[in-house]
């Protein structure tokens, strides 16, 4: 009897875990898309439009909205595996994915900045095209500094390869290359989609190392 309740007890305490981790990811969501709802409605005198001689240099693919879209799939399965496998692992995500989003949302509402690189004529027709189309119709070309795509993308990244869970069996290895390499390609896909400068995909970049250190040298 005894050992049923100890089961029980562990049983309950395990659900007030996951939804307490659940609770985290809703609340920041919640707070996240309100304040990033709030810049792309905001009016402003003007922007800031971030672009160098690089980004006029970088050819329009749009085989890349292949990757840039697989980003969407990417995030949510990196933080799904975190949930599960451990607590310390899943919250040191969250620190390091939500800070630097609040920060990059601190940055836009200060510095108000967007790009003008999209092509208004892309002069041929196909389904991927259809799909840039769609994503251009979505996502204006404002607040994109730092690139949270690209922030957001090297922070999971890093919090896959980084842990325990992922040593040792070489068919993990494999994993970690494969997330090597679709990290890559969604970083190159905001580039040469047009949906980032190469300043913002820079900043992105080096927000994200400079979080790595005080996440995972401090905070954990």
């Amino acid at each position: 009897m005894k050992r049923e309740v100890i089961i029980i007890k562990e049983i309950i305490a395990r659900k007030k875990t996951l939804l307490c981790r659940v609770a985290v990811i809703l609340g920041f969501c919640i707070f996240y898309l309100s304040g990033f709802s709030w810049l792309e409605n905001r009016h402003v005198s003007g922007i800031h439009i971030t672009a160098c001689a690089l980004d006029y240099k970088i050819p329009f693919q749009e085989i890349f909205i292949i990757p840039y879209l697989l980003w969407f799939l990417y995030i949510p399965a990196i933080f799904v595996f975190l949930f599960y496998h451990s607590k310390n692992e899943f919250y040191r995500i969250c620190a390091y994915e939500f800070t630097g989003m609040t920060i990059a949302l601190l940055v836009c509402t200060f510095y108000p900045n967007g790009l003008e690189l999209r092509l208004s004529n892309i002069g041929r027709e196909n389904i991927l095209i259809d799909l840039v189309h769609f994503l251009y119709n979505n996502d204006t070309p404002t607040n994109v500094f730092p690139s949270l795509h690209v922030y957001v993308t090297i922070s999971a990244h890093i919090c896959l390869v980084k842990s325990p869970h992922m040593q040792g069996l070489n068919s993990r290895k494999h994993i970690k290359v494969i997330s090597l390499i679709l990290a890559i390609l969604i970083c190159m896909s905001t580039l040469f989609l047009k949906q980032h400068s190469v300043l913002d995909v820079l900043a992105g970049t080096a927000l994200a190392f400079i979080m790595y250190f005080i996440v995972f040298k401090w905070w954990f």
